[in-house]
């Protein structure tokens, strides 16, 4: 969003930013202030913090400070902010203290404009000779009891609101007024003030040649090196209340749907701008930049309307109705295009096709297709009729080889998975089930198990094909059923074994850990770990009622348990694959988690398993689950201390502490992709998610995440509806246990913020970055036997694990063709806890830290033949990246080639391709 919008300003305007305004957002991360910091930019304002944090700071003059880092010991983060002191941003509540004296200045309430009038009862009049000595000293009393709250004599008076100035006559008539009152003002040398238009920028240039005159720093408190006079701060500004202990923790969670279909976009967004690098990169033919170049329009479509998404009411879930309608056809539209181009591209990548454009129809399509904007994914099933053979191909988006079982669905069961060289693969069968409580369980389809292994960045082709002789056909699950009710009895499906289960417990099991089942309720009661650990995890499905909105969240008390015994499930063990498929019953005919499955995987010495997968059906659609907040809570036996850490933008974490002195909504927070518990040992339960929701550790041992919400009441925060246009969704959780390894026994819970464990950062990636499957549309037949086909970009098989590829893409491709359009990589160190080792498929990982990375060297059958370090937003090169707050072994590395870069930074370089011939 923030690249494509400062490109924008530059190529349009020809400015550079470099003063960021964000008076509406609900509460503010600091891996923003590291992301603008890192693109040039040098000062903050925000608006929407604590009510109680604003008296704070207020108090000690301390509303202006220096954003740093909670890891950065040199100061190389710092940057200015300006945080507003009261309520709102409007008029009234920007002059001063008190908003009935501030709304009469403002102008367009008078008579004559659509605006409402002052609720104080007191009205603003036009400023005439009359009035202007006696409207100037009012105003300036406000001026002067607001400057008392800050420490420099530049005070910065906002003047406007949502949806103003939508006319010349609005924008005179607050000129017209203000500027008398400034003209009385700035004559009167005994006020001892200057008062004048300005803009942001004016204001924070001012008020740092003032600081550069004057020190207004405080004994004892630490500064900062960027700007004199001022504290540096470092935290986060979550969980926002305006007022009245009114806490903003609802939108965490408001329109999961979509926050879903916005993770889904910008990760296929990222696969697509790779693939259109590695088109131009790696073709040795003009035909190869038709389809880059035909696409290049809706590629910046897409990234628009991914950064449209971005809104502070749009990602939020906080937009009426008929605008979330609007932003979902957006994304949906968005991530069509861009799954034909990634279609397209993998024929010319492997070399089927080298002459494809964006109008030319692809042979292949995703395995997964949505049929409208606000549909789940649905899988295409494989015919796979006797004596053909269909093509499958799947792309790792990742910067590591992947050895992992992925999934097609097929229509019949005997099949045989062939690799790229026409090898027998073992695969598994297993029966497809619906996800509610229908007489049928089984649609007659079964998912097709088998491990791929990915090149780092690259493209593997698999074969499923009937009637191949020699293989082995994929080998059925074995299938158990349990069931309390007599009236749904469950047949057998072809041509799987079925038995039943009688006992009030169930297991699955895989080569790391063991999972005990609640059998009646369909529930998770425990994890045994290989060597003989058992951990408690409890799962409880629960329900809060609640009087809140799309912002608010604001539960009737505690959440109610709403499974009952007597519900169904289906256990499905195969040698890849184990699952248990639950049905849930609850006390409403139509449960709000209608179906749950917890999946294990078989890998040897992957990362996959080493985690249990767990995915819920949520359904609240109808009237019965109005003011209804349902939510998934884990009951483990680690003593917390009701401590969790979470995430920070998938980039940073956070101590969460439960506080009695705040209501229960105050101690939700926000959980984008991680939240974990820590116990006094060491050992961790974490929660991983692939969209954004809330989450809170209530009580000891306690992990609970909201999984979607239904209100029927506005809740007085400017949406003026209610949140009832809920979507089934499936939300998809990896959980994991892990243990200290250190030689420390006991563990500070009191640290303000932990590092996940390297296996953790590669959990989050491979379920945030799952692989792509492409499914050929056409079968062929089994007799004609392609060459051996596969892609894979990297010189090495994988980059160091501790580092990530955030982007690698065409900077501006309306440019193409032609070297104008631009490459870049952006890159991040993930900074992680040493003490719980390398585990789980993170054990054979190089690291940053093991690894020269030379950006010259990196890239297979492809040469670069220059790389200039740049910002995060791509518009600071060579000399302007001392601004930017790096070292200077970064630009003096890049230029070498080699990357240098510390834990926790963010990075990019601009690279140029020639191809080898």
């Amino acid at each position: 969003q923030m690249t494509e919008g400062n490109m924008w300003l530059n190529e349009t305007v020809g400015v550079i930013p470099k003063n960021a305004w964000a008076i509406d957002p609900f509460g503010y991360s600091p891996t923003m202030a590291y992301l603008l910091r890192r693109m040039g930019f040098e000062n903050m304002l925000i608006q929407r913090t604590h009510y109680e944090l604003k008296k704070e700071l207020a108090l000690n003059k301390n509303l202006e400070y220096v954003w740093r880092q909670s890891w950065d010991s040199d100061e190389t983060t710092d940057i200015f902010v300006h945080m507003m002191p009261f309520y709102s941003y409007d008029v009234p509540h920007t002059c001063g203290p008190e908003p009935a004296v501030c709304c009469q200045f403002d102008f367009a309430r008078m008579p004559g404009f659509v605006y409402e009038r002052c609720p104080w009862g007191e009205h603003p009049v036009e400023t005439d000779q009359e009035n202007v000595k006696e409207r100037a000293l009012k105003l300036l009393d406000q001026y002067r009891k607001k400057s008392t709250l800050y420490r420099t004599n530049t005070l910065l008076v906002p003047l406007g609101d949502d949806f103003r100035y939508i006319g010349i006559d609005e924008a005179e008539a607050q000129f017209r007024n203000y500027q008398l009152l400034f003209d009385r003002i700035n004559s009167d040398p005994a006020l001892h003030a200057e008062a004048q238009f300005g803009t942001l920028d004016d204001y924070f240039r001012n008020l740092r040649a003032e600081a550069d005159k004057r020190n207004y720093s405080r004994k004892g408190e630490i500064g900062s090196s960027e700007i004199g006079g001022f504290p540096s701060l470092s935290g986060d500004f979550f969980t926002y209340a305006d007022r009245n202990q009114d806490y903003w923790s609802g939108y965490y969670v408001s329109r999961p749907f979509f926050k879903a279909v916005d993770r889904v976009l910008e990760e296929t967004l990222r696969g697509a701008e790779m693939m259109m690098v590695f088109l131009l990169g790696y073709c040795h033919k003009i035909q190869c930049e038709r389809l880059p170049s035909s696409f290049a329009y809706k590629l910046t479509s897409a990234r628009r309307n991914l950064a449209l998404f971005q809104h502070h009411d749009g990602v939020t879930g906080t937009a009426k109705d008929h605008v979330v309608v609007d932003y979902g056809m957006r994304m949906h539209l968005a991530l069509t295009d861009l799954q034909i181009f990634m279609s397209k591209a993998i024929e010319v990548l492997l070399g089927i096709h080298r002459d494809k454009n964006d109008q030319n129809p692809a042979n292949f399509e995703p395995a997964e297709t949505r049929s409208k904007f606000d549909a789940q994914p649905v899988h295409r099933a494989i015919g796979a009729r006797e004596g053909t053979v269909q093509t499958v191909v799947v792309f790792n988006p990742l910067e590591q080889t992947r050895d992992e079982v992925v999934m097609v669905v097929v229509e019949r069961p005997d099949v045989t998975v062939l690799d790229s060289n026409w090898t027998c693969v073992r695969s598994q069968v297993s029966p497809e089930l619906r996800r509610d409580r229908r007489r049928e369980v089984f649609t007659g389809r079964h998912r097709l198990y088998w491990i791929s292994s990915v090149p780092a960045l690259g493209l593997q082709t698999y074969y499923i094909a009937n009637g191949f002789a020699g293989c082995e056909k994929a080998k059925p699950a074995r299938i158990r059923i349990r069931s309390d009710d007599s009236e749904h009895r469950v047949s057998c499906p072809h041509p799987y074994v079925c038995s039943d289960v009688e006992s009030d417990t169930v297991d699955i099991r895989n080569d790391v850990m063991t999972l005990t089942f609640d059998a009646s309720h369909g529930l998770l009661q425990k994890i045994g770990q290989r060597g003989g650990g058992i951990d408690v995890v409890g799962e409880e499905i629960a329900v809060y009622s609640s009087t809140g909105g799309a912002y608010l969240f604001k539960p009737n008390g505690d959440a109610e348990s709403v499974t009952r015994s007597g519900g169904w499930s289906v256990i499905s063990e195969g040698h890849l694959v184990q699952e248990f498929h639950a049905y849930l019953k609850t006390k409403w005919d139509e449960s709000p988690v209608p179906h749950t499955t917890t999946r294990l995987y078989n890998v040897e010495g992957s990362i996959q398993a080493s985690v249990v997968e767990k995915e819920y059906r949520v359904e609240l659609l109808g009237r019965e689950f109005d003011d209804k907040e349902v939510i998934a809570r884990y009951r483990t036996g680690l003593d917390n201390g009701r401590v969790f850490y979470s995430d920070l933008n998938g980039f940073q974490t956070s101590r969460r502490e439960t506080y009695d002195k705040i209501p229960l909504q105050g101690n939700y927070y926000p959980m984008p992709s991680l939240g974990f518990l820590q116990g006094s040992r060491g050992e961790r339960f974490s929660v991983h998610t692939r969209q954004s929701l809330g989450a809170a550790s209530l009580k000891d041992g306690w992990l609970e995440v909201m999984l979607d919400r239904r209100l029927t009441r506005d809740d007085g925060r400017g949406l003026g509806q209610a949140v009832t246009d809920n979507r089934p969704i499936n939300v998809v959780f990896h959980l994991t246990m892990e243990r200290n390894v250190s030689s420390s026994s006991s563990v500070d819970s009191s640290v303000s913020a932990r590092n996940p464990s390297l296996f953790s950062h590669l959990v989050g990636a491979r379920l945030n970055y799952p692989m792509h499957v492409f499914v050929a549309k056409s079968p062929e037949s089994i007799s004609a036997q392609p060459p051996p086909r596969s892609f894979s970009p990297l010189a090495a098989p994988s980059l160091p694990c501790d580092l990530h590829v955030v982007n690698l893409k065409v900077i501006r491709p309306q440019k193409l063709p032609g070297e104008a359009a631009g490459t870049a990589i952006v890159l991040w160190r993930r900074h992680w806890d040493s003490s719980y080792g390398q585990r789980g498929g993170a054990e054979e990982c190089s690291t940053m830290a093991d690894v020269d990375v030379n950006l010259f060297e990196t890239f297979r059958g492809v040469s670069v033949s220059s790389v200039r370090p740049t910002s995060i937003n791509l518009l600071h090169d060579d000399g302007d990246v001392g601004i930017l707050g790096y070292s200077e072994e970064f630009a003096v590395g890049a230029r070498e080639g080699h990357v240098v870069i510390a834990p926790m930074e963010i990075q990019a370089y601009k690279l140029q391709f020639m191809p080898q011939q």
